[in-house]
């Protein structure tokens, strides 16, 4: 399912969850609350893969739901989307903080895990490829492929005509 919003996203939830993993081994051993901050930063991977989805989804519905010719339709369908999840990232620290089961401090550390991991993902593909024996170049287009114009509505390759 992850896939078929965005090719990269399954790698930046996989990299955001191996950075909570490293985190939570790393650091639980220097705090004295271990149980706060687990809850914390868990809190916080979970906020950072909502997000990734979040915004791969936006990406999707503005490139190919919303993308008309002339319109500014999806730009500020993009931006009020945008707005709205950071909004719920602060309701969700209020929460957090209001109530006061987790570390906001750690789970604003497990946010900054889709960061982390947005700017790990050349290197885990890196990786990847040379796992797998795979190329780093970009895969030529298939026959009946289409490509995006540069107003971003697909249209057939044209080549196959």
């Amino acid at each position: 399912m992850l896939r078929r919003l965005n090719d990269a996203l399954p790698g930046l939830v996989f990299g955001i969850l191996i950075y909570g993993v490293f985190v939570q081994i790393t650091g639980v051993w220097f705090v004295a609350d271990k149980v706060r901050y687990s809850i914390g930063l868990w809190y916080g991977i979970a906020i950072a893969i909502g997000m990734s989805v979040n915004m791969a989804k936006i990406i999707y519905d503005s490139v190919t739901v919303d993308a008309v010719p002339g319109s500014n339709k999806a730009n500020r369908k993009v931006i009020a989307k945008s707005i709205l999840r950071y909004a719920v990232v602060v309701i969700l620290f209020f929460i957090l903080g209001y109530f006061g089961f987790g570390n906001l401090f750690t789970a604003f550390v497990g946010v900054m895990g889709l960061k982390i991991s947005a700017y790990m993902q050349p290197l885990f593909d890196k990786i990847r490829g040379k796992r797998s024996g795979g190329s780093d170049a970009p895969a030529e287009p298939q026959t009946g492929d289409s490509v995006l114009s540069t107003e971003g509505i697909a249209i057939p390759d044209a080549k196959n005509k």
